[in-house]
């Protein structure tokens, strides 16, 4: 039987003045997924979403939203998501609790429903004790969560995040990493976009690289990490007097061994974890001591760069246009 997809994008073009911020881009999400957007500022992952979201009309092309057509059938597309933009949105003269209020007056639900269900998503969001604080005294981690409690009021069964994670420190990325994931246990469909490619790795199942408007690579983080060089074993010895019989060992079982000058560390070519058990059975067999052995493959970081030439999280050149802007938002 075939399942409708959660979200389409059907080579949706977007163009603002002579720039094509998006040129033709086509990806399929599957329902309870995380489909990650990952590329620079500019590339073209908010104008996606506005798409997507019905803010912004195509040019041409054409995406569905939990079987909706964004262009035939905008109610509906709205009725099935929730959409979290790059900055918070609540009101900062409102408490907590009169923000979902406010949205779930709005949204027609009914006011024992809102009650009920904001007290579990405050719960969820780690923000009950500050309920009844006004949300200009909230921290940036605590805004990006009432936000997201907001996105949450109604139960989208697909939830856009545009970029959710920018401007938070560490421990608040953490944390809302893992309330994302619990949100995809319990089913919700999420696409995210991101610049953050540690946090395309986390999260996301599929990743479409976006580059200039453009699709230039699509799969699964491993897949994608696949394409930018094969894995490796790295070796740390714990005198640095066995280099050289090290590297011969493993020169007998790797056709690729880097020494690393002046260090200890011997870097070589593998197809896997099978590759990294042997090394390791045939250094415990020689008597060398060892301080670390691990495997590292390719981060998405080397897929962007392999991919484009450059790092996928580098500042613009300086009096480079940052990318097209329209509407208040950036691409």
């Amino acid at each position: 039987m075939d399942v409708t997809p959660a979200v389409e994008a059907i080579d949706l073009v977007k163009h603002f003045g002579t720039t094509r911020a998006v040129d033709g881009v086509s990806f399929v999400v599957p329902e309870g997924s995380v489909l990650g957007l990952l590329g620079p500022n500019g590339a073209g992952k908010t104008s996606l979403v506005r798409m997507l979201t019905t803010l912004s009309v195509p040019t041409s092309g054409t995406g569905r939203v939990a079987g909706h057509d964004i262009r035939e059938q905008p109610n509906e597309v709205r009725r099935s998501l929730g959409l979290t933009g790059q900055a918070a949105t609540v009101d900062e003269i409102l408490t907590g609790r009169e923000n979902l209020r406010l949205i779930g007056s709005l949204y027609g639900l009914p006011k024992k429903y809102i009650r009920e269900a904001t007290e579990r998503l405050f719960d969820r969001f780690d923000l009950t004790d500050a309920a009844d604080r006004m949300a200009r005294t909230y921290s940036g981690g605590m805004r990006r969560r009432l936000d997201l409690a907001v996105s949450l009021l109604a139960t989208p069964p697909i939830l856009f995040l545009d970029e959710p994670t920018t401007g938070l420190d560490p421990h608040s990325r953490s944390g809302l990493w893992a309330v994302l994931r619990e949100l995809v246990t319990e089913g919700t469909t999420l696409v995210l976009t991101t610049q953050y490619l540690e946090e395309a790795d986390h999260l996301a199942d599929e990743i479409v690289v976006v580059d200039k408007g453009t699709v230039i690579a699509a799969g699964t983080p491993t897949q994608l990490k696949d394409r930018a060089g094969k894995a490796s074993v790295v070796v740390t010895l714990t005198h640095a007097a066995d280099l050289d019989p090290a590297a011969d060992l493993m020169r007998a079982h790797s056709p690729e061994v880097h020494v690393e000058p002046g260090s200890r560390r011997l870097t070589a070519q593998a197809g896997g974890l099978g590759d990294m058990t042997r090394i390791a059975a045939v250094f415990e067999a020689s008597g060398i001591e060892l301080d670390d052995l691990g495997l590292a493959r390719p981060s998405l970081d080397d897929v962007f760069l392999h991919l484009t030439g450059r790092r996928a999280e580098a500042e613009p050149a300086a009096g480079a246009p940052a990318g097209p802007t329209t509407e208040g938002a950036t691409t």
